[in-house]
């Protein structure tokens, strides 16, 4: 049953993000710009503008705005980006196969409510982001989707008066140190790597044989060469030395 319900949502994501992807939206690799349409409301995590926690049905500009090694600073505009609607927590999540499209996914929530934003990926790339709720809106996901969903356990601003566009900002500061989990159905915190994909582990290189003894590296010739033009020159000396004697 949980295996028919990951399809549907899966079907339902294609769906709804739909043909919102134009040739533009690989517009800026260095920060994953993508524009995208939505066909109907999505919620979102994070800090958002006030009355923004659910974008209605219209296009978005997705960028980063900060990435580290262990999370990424993820920024929702408006179609012109003049106006910053959400600036949201993400862990990086790992798909075994990159695609040339943008692919976003989303978890579902009880009937009559908006799908509630799960992932994005950039096309070309197999590092994604997976979107970090607050604690209670995560278990709430977890019990309806019966899977493990990202949290932060520790309390954040969720509306802003004005956009957060710098990293220098105390929202985005606090974004940055705050610790992620994940959480179960049962409410039960459980390791980040229960609700992200690790990177596949290298194959450890073979160490090369250490012969047994070094292979020769110079030639003698030289120095026999050597010898052999001292002793002519030796050679050389005795014979004048003797002729001075005669």
């Amino acid at each position: 049953m949980s295996v028919l319900r990951a399809v549907t949502t899966t079907v339902f994501s294609l769906a709804l993000v739909g043909a919102a992807f134009s040739p533009c939206a690989k517009a800026d690799d260095w920060n994953n710009k993508t524009v995208m349409t939505f066909s109907a409301p999505v919620q979102i995590p994070g800090v958002h503008l006030k009355g923004w926690g659910v974008l209605p049905a219209g296009t978005y500009v997705f960028k980063l705005l900060d990435s580290q090694s262990d999370r990424h600073i993820v920024q929702i505009f408006n179609k012109d980006e003049t106006v910053v609607y959400a600036t949201i927590l993400a862990i990086p999540n790992y798909r075994l196969k990159a695609t040339g499209k943008t692919v976003v996914t989303f978890r579902e929530r009880p009937a009559g409510e908006p799908e509630a934003l799960r992932a994005w990926f950039y096309p070309g790339k197999v590092w994604g982001d997976e979107f970090v709720y607050p604690r209670a809106k995560a278990v709430a996901l977890a019990q309806a989707n019966n899977t493990v969903v990202l949290a932060t356990p520790v309390e954040l601003p969720v509306e802003v008066d004005k956009p957060v566009v710098t990293v220098s900002e105390p929202e985005v500061a606090e974004l940055k140190q705050a610790p992620v989990v994940a959480v179960e159905p049962t409410g039960e915190t459980v390791e980040v790597a229960q609700a992200v994909t690790p990177p596949p582990a290298e194959e450890p290189v073979a160490a090369q044989p250490v012969p047994a003894t070094l292979p020769a590296t110079a030639s003698s010739l030289p120095l026999i060469a050597l010898f052999g033009f001292l002793a002519l020159g030796l050679a050389w000396t005795l014979r004048l030395v003797q002729k001075r004697v005669v």
